[in-house]
């Protein structure tokens, strides 16, 4: 018999019913004892007891006595006897995975108390060993039962019948019959509908992000009939702007960043085409349930380019390039990719039960590795260096049949611009003895090259020199911002080959303690079936995935398009039916109107899961045209519009609010798509990052008047304006914007070197319009082009007296004055909000 079996039979013997050791439990010495009084049972009646003794057992744990502890709660045992050093209680206390006492962390020589008296097998005193025959607690997760699948959003989806309303001139859509229906059960009527101009900012900014022009305004105004309305509905879902707002909402969901955060945050390799896969796909109208498995398996699909971009879907998480432990790195970088997609398509928090049963949801510990398991086979973005993300990360747009085709095209394009910068080279070696001091300092800006150059025409080269070298210039921009296809790259998922990792349940998540082995399987509240794994087409991969993915948007799945539609009502009306949509879980909000739901999922699915047949129902609806105004006996009865009594008012975004801004100034630039654009920065804020200004581009004038969309997002550097009007944290998905109310957003509106910008702009646009140099029509034309209507002759005496006091108490000259009152113009709350 070896030593190892020898120990372990020692200890069967020496173990008491209970499953503690009996000298440490019936036993324990009077010098530990009086530890145990003196030192830790005030600790534990003065922070825990309160939550975890009496009949308190918040998380089925309670503290009051030995046989309590050992037993534990939802997360297992607090003491781990053969490993006191790794008990859940010290991992609590010290702050390492649970944060116990929540009022703060216990002083440091406290914990190093509770340690030492766990190191003496946590003794109590004999009146406080414990009930030795009480049941172990089982956690919610442990088994699921009948009664958990019972609940509402683990249903199939129905297809309920419209309702039948007593104001069925009310309703323009079904979709109306149901809130009617509910209002009528309240008692709650709806209410009046919204001004013409009102509807068309409304619908205008929901699904483009832009203002309407005051000429579209007075068009309607002139006839706002419901025919005129759907065409302006079909025309703005027609428009490439519908995309570009659209796949805005969609990124917030996906964590959609171009770096990887942590303390280099180094840019992720042409990720900007994801971006571009979103808004395009959106714009082609492509059925929910592609753009569901392109992005979750597109490289398990037969190969277009478009698919393989799809897939930096599993690119887009935060990336620690020089982590600790490698093995842990890759485990959260699975969590992260878990944590997305269940929450994202599912509206379960499946990464919950990561380190344990979810302690809400009937989500076993084991179901989060069966749902690792489908991506188990992943390479990570790269080890550290930038070679490592190209061999992992990077691929040719093309099949791979084709990797000759790509070879010979990438060295036409090699020497195409190795010729280009050779020629703009040359040409600037000849100007550049002539530069003045301040002329090199400029020289350094990609943007102040042409002019520098130009002022030597004449002199040092002649004019068709300089016309070669403005069109070099151009050439080269055009092909490094648009490369042929055949030669680009797309970030996409890679696998380590047609065979994954195999996959176990990790011991409290440490991927240095595995457990049972486990094989990709759904959640057993939603099936549990374990299926088959065919052959992927793509060789390189296990496929895996793409079951997955057909899984998703699958009959036998009711999350997805319950999910899906919740989340397009959300984006429409302010708030879901479901007003938490990312948890339809036991902790979740149920749905204010199940029925409506239910409806809107199956008219999407039976719309092959399109989504402007239901954009269209919801914009042309009745509700959707109701006023925002608050009435008190309504208000009174459903103070949270829990009914949809009225429409939910609201604030811009952030991106909305940066790009009206320039469409009033006339200087939006409305061109599509490509790598992404550096606003400036101001160097205050640059300041701020470990390394000023590292990774922070420069843009022309008019790249940097380009929609937000096609900003730059840097996960440790935001764009000052787009983080103060509450931009989305990319570091996990974001179901929902808040529009906060904070200091910063009046003293960055009022100013910012952007604002200042903006203002000066505006001011241009109104002595271009009116240029008579009269200061009523210049207030004119700024407010008609902040507001989108005409100003009322008060407004206009106001901001002439603005202007006039400016000039009289600060001598302020006249321009000055029009340019601070733009600055009041661009800070109106009508301009920023929407009712």
């Amino acid at each position: 018999m070896n030593r190892l079996c020898f120990y372990v039979i020692a200890l069967r013997l020496i173990v008491t019913p209970t499953g503690l050791l009996a000298d440490d439990a019936a036993a324990p010495g009077a010098e530990q004892v009086a530890f145990f009084n003196d030192s830790i049972l005030p600790v534990l009646e003065e922070h825990c007891f309160k939550c975890h003794g009496g009949d308190k057992e918040k998380g089925g744990l309670k503290l009051d006595s030995r046989s309590a502890l050992v037993r534990g709660g939802d997360s297992g045992s607090g003491i781990d006897m053969d490993a006191p050093e790794q008990s859940i209680l010290l991992e609590a206390v010290r702050f390492e995975s649970y944060e116990m006492p929540p009022s703060g962390k216990l002083p440091d020589e406290t914990i190093a108390l509770i340690a030492r008296w766990v190191a003496m097998g946590s003794p109590y005193p004999a009146d406080m060993i414990g009930d030795d025959d009480a049941p172990v607690h089982e956690s919610p997760g442990s088994r699921v039962t009948d009664e958990d699948r019972k609940f509402w959003s683990f249903q199939p989806i129905q297809n309920p019948p419209v309702p039948a309303t007593d104001d069925a001139g009310w309703a323009r859509t079904p979709t109306d019959r149901f809130i009617l229906n509910r209002l009528a059960e309240n008692g709650l009527q709806p209410n009046g509908e919204i001004s013409p101009r009102g509807l068309l900012r409304r619908v205008y900014y929901d699904l483009t992000g832009l203002p309407p022009s005051i000429e579209a305004i007075q068009e309607f105004e002139a006839d706002p009939s419901d025919l005129a309305y759907q065409k302006i509905v079909d025309n703005l879902l027609a428009s490439p702007e519908y995309g570009e707002r659209w796949g805005r909402h969609w990124m917030d969901l996906v964590r959609y960043a171009e770096t990887n955060s942590y303390e280099r945050d180094d840019a992720k390799p042409e990720v900007w085409r994801f971006r571009d896969y979103v808004i395009d796909s959106l714009n082609a109208d492509k059925p929910f349930d592609d753009f569901t498995r392109e992005q979750i398996a597109g490289d398990e699909m037969e190969f277009k380019p478009e698919r393989l971009v799809a897939t930096g879907y599993h690119r887009l998480g935060i990336w620690d390039d020089e982590p600790a432990d490698k093995e842990l790195a890759f485990y959260d970088d699975m969590d992260d990719i878990v944590g997305t997609t269940s929450q994202v398509f599912l509206g379960l928090t499946v990464h919950c039960a990561r380190c344990h049963e979810h302690k809400i949801d009937p989500i076993p510990h084991a179901d989060y590795y069966r749902m690792l398991s489908f991506f188990s086979g992943l390479n990570r973005l790269g080890v550290r260096s930038g070679d490592s993300v190209r061999q992992n990360s990077l691929r040719p747009m093309v099949p791979p049949s084709q990797g000759r085709q790509y070879t010979e095209a990438k060295k036409r394009y090699e020497n195409e611009r190795r010729e280009l910068e050779k020629t703009i080279r040359e040409i600037e070696k000849q100007v550049q003895p002539d530069f003045q001091p301040v002329e090199k300092e400029d020289f350094a800006y990609q943007m102040n090259r042409e002019a520098i150059v130009g002022k030597r025409v004449g002199k040092l080269i002649d004019r068709a020199k300089y016309d070669q070298y403005v069109a070099a210039r151009k050439r080269l921009t055009e092909i490094e911002r648009n490369k042929p296809a055949e030669v680009g790259m797309a970030l996409c998922v890679t696998e380590i080959g047609s065979q994954a990792r195999p996959t176990f349940v990790l011991t409290r998540g440490n991927p240095h303690a595995p457990a049972d082995p486990v094989e990709p399987g759904f959640p057993e509240i939603l099936g549990g079936q374990t299926p088959e794994i065919p052959a992927s087409p793509n060789p390189e991969t296990s496929g895996r995935r793409i079951v997955l993915a057909d899984w998703l948007v699958s009959d036998s799945n009711p999350m997805t398009a319950r999910v899906l539609a919740n989340r397009l009502w959300q984006y429409h009306f302010g708030r879901g039916i479901v007003r938490t949509p990312n948890d339809f879980g036991f902790q979740g909000a149920p749905p204010t109107h199940p029925l409506l739901l239910d409806y809107l999922a199956s008219e999407l699915i039976r719309a092959d899961w399109h989504l402007k047949p239901l954009h269209r129902m919801l914009v042309t609806s009745s509700a959707y045209r109701m006023t925002s105004d608050s009435r008190d006996e309504a208000f009174a009865a459903d103070p949270t519009n829990d009914y949809f009594w009225r429409f939910e008012s609201r604030r811009l975004s952030a991106e909305e609010i940066r790009d009206s801004m320039l469409a009033a100034t006339g200087k939006l630039n409305l061109s599509k798509g490509g790598p992404s654009i550096y606003p400036i920065i101001e160097a205050e804020v640059l300041a701020g990052q470990s390394r000023p200004g590292a990774g922070w581009g420069k843009s022309s004038d008019a790249e940097r008047a380009r929609r937000s969309v096609y900003i730059h997002i840097k996960r440790s550097l935001g764009v000052p304006l787009l983080m103060n009007f509450d931009a989305a944290d990319t570091d996990f998905t974001c179901p929902v914007r808040f529009a906060t109310i904070q200091p910063t957003q009046a003293l960055g509106m009022f100013n910012s070197d952007y604002l200042v910008q903006q203002s000066s702009d505006l001011a241009d646009l109104a002595e271009r319009e009116a240029p008579a140099g009269d200061a009523a029509d210049r207030v004119a034309v700024a407010l008609r082009r902040v507001l989108q209507r005409d100003a009322s002759e008060q407004e206009i005496a106001w901001g002439v007296e603005l202007m006039q006091r400016l000039r009289s108490e600060h001598q302020v000259d006249q321009r000055r004055g029009l340019e601070l009152f733009c600055l009041v113009a661009l800070n109106l709350n009508e301009f920023i909000y929407l009712d």
